[in-house]
């Protein structure tokens, strides 16, 4: 008498992508909230940076005539900042899970293929919007308004939402490279630190020297940061002469900078995510 054919665990693996993202999503979502101490780089972080900057430099640093202007000039480059620092999240879940062997578990499991790193990427988005309402909320008690249509303001929202979906492929393209959470650490924060340095973020492009500067004004951690204050109706520096394209059309800009990211890491880190896990 034949043996039994053994189960096939993989059957249905494609037949309930969004129920399966969703359990991958949770089970991320559950991990924050039983280690509230992983979300520091989400809520202590920046409400730490926006009052630090706003009241170490804000006294300091004159834009548009006026040193009480730097608070809303200040906003942009804070969000823009954070939301470029969300690529540590992504990568780094993704890293430790596939250190700790939970990938070769997830293998073994009858959940669709594209399950645990669109679970990962939804999980991220979400944990994505607490820094932006705490910055959002924090900013309003130091003294940043917005003086824009709340059409322009949702724009500036769905912006930076759109920019941490593009920062959290980042990450999954790391964390799917890379063997370890602590190699994930040391090479995005080489790679992170400066991009968000050399830019618009705390001063104005045209106040940096020489190849700085152009570095600055194409740098689309830049060009995010002046998106955002042109949508908020706060002080810009769109307007100083010989301003580049990226610096004069920074909505436009943005939203070609977050296609291209997700066009080109989303399908590259999934294949190398693949890859990983075949051998």
């Amino acid at each position: 008498m034949s043996a039994a054919p053994a189960p096939d665990l993989h059957v249905g693996r494609s037949s309930q992508p969004i129920h399966d993202t969703w359990v991958i999503a949770k089970r991320g979502l559950l991990h924050m909230r039983r280690q509230p101490e992983a979300l520091t780089d989400a809520t202590i972080q920046p409400i730490m940076f926006v009052l630090l900057f706003a009241y170490v430099f804000g006294g300091a640093i004159v834009i548009d005539g006026g040193a009480g202007d730097y608070k809303e000039f200040l906003m942009g480059g804070i969000f823009a900042q954070t939301l470029t620092f969300g690529v540590f999240g992504a990568a780094m879940a993704l890293a430790a899970d596939r250190k700790n062997g939970a990938v070769d578990r997830f293998r073994s499991l009858p959940i669709a293929k594209g399950a645990v790193l669109g679970g990962l990427a939804v999980a991220n988005l979400i944990k994505g919007l607490l820094p932006i309402i705490l910055m959002s909320l924090t900013g309003l008690v130091v003294g940043w308004r917005t003086h824009s249509s709340a059409l322009e303001v949702a724009g500036a929202y769905g912006l930076m939402i759109l920019f941490t979906f593009a920062m959290i492929w980042v990450g999954v393209l790391l964390g799917s490279k890379l063997p370890s959470p602590e190699a994930v650490q040391g090479v995005a924060f080489v790679a992170i630190f400066p991009l968000t340095f050399i830019a618009s973020t705390f001063v104005p492009t045209e106040s940096l020297p020489g190849v700085l500067q152009t570095f600055a004004e194409w740098n689309p951690v830049s060009s995010l940061a002046t998106a955002l204050r042109d949508l908020f109706g706060n002080s810009t520096e769109a307007s100083y002469a010989g301003a580049p394209w990226p610096v004069t059309h920074a909505i436009e800009y943005t939203l070609i900078w977050n296609v291209l990211i997700i066009g080109v890491c989303a399908p590259l880190a999934v294949r190398i995510y693949q890859r990983s896990i075949a051998t």
